[in-house]
């Protein structure tokens, strides 16, 4: 049991370290005097250090363990807050970013690991509520961000408090959290490199596109709801608070919905949600519709991100139980390529149109998610044929 709640405080760690500095997006983007174009590109910093700790994440708890890595990341992800907060021009943020991108890639794949640990260990498919902690930990972060809005504080300072709360929590936890297990990893027998599977490769684009959708609601929602739907910063933290609460809700539910319907059914029908309430966000222009569009999407994503991953360890388990740290880092890897080239591409709609049109785009990416799904499903149909045919 300590196993569990301490996995699900970590994730929530990682949605607290989300939730207090994109909510913050106006403040941060005002102070840097930066346009929506040029604040894409900042945000494209976080994209390529997640990217790039990512690819070689899953190498490195193979090595030392989840819970060193999930350790170390923690830390320099509260370090990167504070820095953050503290930037006066784009460069310099755009550098801060890149640390909280390097951190966060790495942290993503070490507590999904670790996550993967603790469901084979009580046997039951319970991914979708760790990815809750992660909700509910970007909503706490997205709240007090509203507050610390509204009573004036600066970046600066709110973000350095998130970072002490997030150290504080983590030395509480961090001994419970699952280690792997290097040494029966490194005597097992090795699979098919994720690289030849077609079925990683198809789950790698349900997160994919999760992560962009993600991503933009993220990121964007506050901007949206302060630029075109007319409300302030503090009640535009509401937006992105609204959307996490949702999909919280939804995650911890999330277990018995797998049970009842399956994960490729539960990943069909999330498709067309999110796809629905983020056209919504963009077709209807009222502020009302822009909470209401966000909550529905918050509920359509979800199940991808933590089913995806879930699917993909399954998909790299051996014999011995162990294994799969290398499909999830390869799943996170590709994932986050969303993350790179998501934020330039709707920074760059929104300049030459506006966050409107940018969020219509990201409508349409999550309805890639319903077919991504079904040949997911099949491919990894054929390839489980295939190995009883080989025996």
């Amino acid at each position: 049991m300590r196993d569990r709640v301490a996995v699900f405080t970590v994730f929530a760690l990682n949605g607290l370290a989300l939730g207090s500095w994109a909510s913050r997006t106006p403040a941060l983007s005002a102070h840097v005097h930066a346009s929506p174009g040029v604040f894409g590109l900042a945000l494209l910093g976080a994209s390529v250090g997640m990217l790039a700790a990512a690819s070689v994440a899953g190498r490195l708890v193979e090595r030392v363990g989840a819970r060193a890595v999930v350790a170390g990341s923690t830390v320099l992800a509260a370090g990167s807050l504070v820095l953050i907060g503290f930037a006066p021009d784009v460069p310099l943020l755009a550098g801060a970013l890149l640390v909280i991108g390097v951190s966060v890639g790495l942290l993503d794949v070490a507590m999904n690991v670790a996550a993967v640990a603790v469901e084979r260990r009580v046997g039951v498919a319970i991914m979708p509520v760790f990815h809750a902690g992660f909700s509910f930990g970007a909503l706490a972060g997205s709240l007090a961000a509203g507050l610390a809005a509204g009573h004036g504080w600066s970046p600066a300072r709110h973000l350095t408090v998130a970072a002490i709360v997030a150290v504080l929590v983590l030395l509480v936890v961090v001994r419970a959290v699952p280690g792997s297990r290097p040494e029966q990893a490194k005597d097992a027998a090795p699979g098919r490199a994720p690289i030849r599977r077609p079925v990683l490769w198809l789950l790698a684009a349900v997160a994919l596109c999760s992560a962009i959708a993600e991503g933009a609601s993220s990121d964007w929602s506050a901007l949206l709801m302060t630029a075109e739907r007319g409300v302030g910063q503090g009640a535009a933290a509401l937006a992105f608070a609204g959307f996490q609460l949702v999909m919280a809700l939804s995650r911890l539910a999330g277990t018995w919905a797998q049970r009842r319907f399956g994960p490729t059914r539960c990943l069909v029908a999330g498709s067309a949600l999110a796809a629905l309430g983020l056209l919504a966000t963009a077709t209807v222009p009222v502020a009302a519709a822009g909470y209401v569009g966000f909550a529905l999407a918050g509920a359509g994503l979800a199940a991808s991100f933590p089913l995806a991953l879930s699917l993909a360890g399954d998909a790299g388990k051996r014999g011995d139980g162990t294994g799969g740290e290398r499909e999830i880092g390869f799943v996170t890897a590709i994932a986050y390529t969303g993350f790179l080239g998501g934020p330039p591409v709707i920074g760059g709609i929104a300049q030459v149109s506006d966050y409107s049109v940018a969020f219509v785009f990201v409508a349409l990416v999550a309805a890639l998610i319903l077919p991504a799904a079904l040949a997911a499903r099949r491919s990894r149909r054929r390839e489980d044929a295939a190995a009883i045919v080989g025996r």
